[in-house]
């Protein structure tokens, strides 16, 4: 009998403790949630400023953490294979600058950033795309990706009148490294440009910190480009990512990759702004 009563009294015992977590949470969630009244007041500053928002207002800002990321440092003989395979390649260096070449392909490192030309097309002529479509092209620039870099996706497509080109991001635990980027250029002979830079994820804080609020960030935003932009402008997209902006030259070093918000306008502009999601400071 007295069993089935202190079994009744955990089982109360946990129901409650259930309800006390649960109104936690709520609280919590109300914490770092704008509210439609604030959505509203912020989109109808942005119209007084002839600013069109067709993205969604971000709701949620709670606390993030800060990650550190180590300097550019690559493997230059895996690249090597990557982009010439078993091929002989001639070789030259400068102090910092390494240039690696066969036939029309050239893969250049230079101060971390690292770029691939080849107007033939890599892979040869069996890539050949006379009929070139967007949807062939993105097979073959999403294959090429995900079988040296499964971790970056594909973020923007640009279509020009022969060409397409495909914008990656690293995703790390389910957030965006804005500052670890592959650039791919497709036409009819394939891929003749790759373009890319990146360190590797070292470490993530324990300790999370407030950021500012998206509202916030938006009116950070309107007071910014207002003066430098006079035509009408149309946000299309607004996230929110994690962002190096100190530079990494040394291989050895440790890096701070911060939160960053980023506004995406309209009419051909492909680079964001970026707003700094813990001083609300926007970098140009």
């Amino acid at each position: 009998m007295e069993w089935e009563r202190a079994k009744t009294y955990i089982l109360l015992f946990f129901v409650l403790l259930n309800i006390i977590l649960g109104s936690l949470l709520v609280v919590e969630r109300r914490r770092y949630s704008i509210t439609s009244g604030r959505e509203q007041a912020i989109i109808e500053i942005m119209h007084r400023n002839n600013i069109t928002m067709e993205a969604q207002v971000m709701r949620r800002f709670p606390p993030m953490r800060l990650m550190y990321i180590g300097g550019f440092d690559y493997d230059v003989e895996e690249l090597i294979g990557i982009f010439f395979g078993d091929a002989t390649v001639g070789r030259a260096y400068t102090q910092h600058r390494s240039v690696f070449t066969h036939g029309q392909g050239e893969l250049t490192i230079a101060h971390g950033f690292i770029s691939y030309d080849n107007p033939s097309g890599h892979g040869g002529r069996a890539q050949w795309m006379p009929d070139l479509n967007q949807a062939e092209a993105e097979r073959l620039s999403n294959a090429f990706v995900q079988a040296h870099w499964a971790d970056f996706r594909l973020e923007d497509v640009f279509v020009g009148p022969d060409w397409v080109h495909f914008s990656y991001r690293q995703v790390y635990r389910g957030y965006v490294i804005h500052s670890n980027f592959i650039e791919v250029l497709v036409t009819e002979r394939g891929i003749v440009q790759v373009e890319m830079q990146f360190g590797r994820v070292l470490e993530v804080d324990r300790e999370r910190q407030p950021i500012t609020a998206p509202d916030e960030a938006l009116l950070t935003f309107v007071q910014w480009i207002r003066p430098r932009v006079m035509a009408p402008i149309t946000v299309i997209r607004m996230d929110l990512v994690y962002f190096q902006d100190e530079g990494s030259p040394d291989p050895d070093g440790r890096y701070r990759l911060e939160p960053f918000y980023r506004v995406f306008i309209g009419g051909g502009e492909r680079d964001p702004l970026l707003i700094n999601a813990f001083t609300n400071e926007i970098i140009n």
